[in-house]
């Protein structure tokens, strides 16, 4: 079971990591804090400070079409947000 899915991109988290070091990452439901600091400590060789964790709600979404109203749900989903130590630094983007 993997904790963290993948980090999350977005131009709010990239002020945040930029300006606060935090970064924000999806992480498996059923993990923990302690969890999902070990996770990234291990990933990517950081110290982190602190965790905090979200579980973000899911989107419903009704479209009026020929055939007639069509109501559709995105999936929710965990949110961590993880502050690491003064100079330590994650680059997302060192595998492309």
């Amino acid at each position: 079971m993997s904790i963290l899915i993948k980090p999350v991109i977005t131009e709010k988290a990239t002020t945040d990591s930029e300006l606060h070091s935090r970064y924000t990452f999806e992480v498996n439901p059923g993990s923990n804090k302690i969890e999902i600091k070990n996770a990234v400590e291990a990933a990517y060789g950081v110290s982190v400070i602190k965790v905090r964790t979200m579980n973000v709600r899911p989107d419903r979404n009704t479209k009026f079409t020929k055939s007639g109203m069509i109501t559709g749900k995105t999936s929710g989903y965990k949110k961590a947000i993880v502050q690491v130590a003064e100079g330590d630094v994650i680059d997302f983007y060192s595998n492309i």
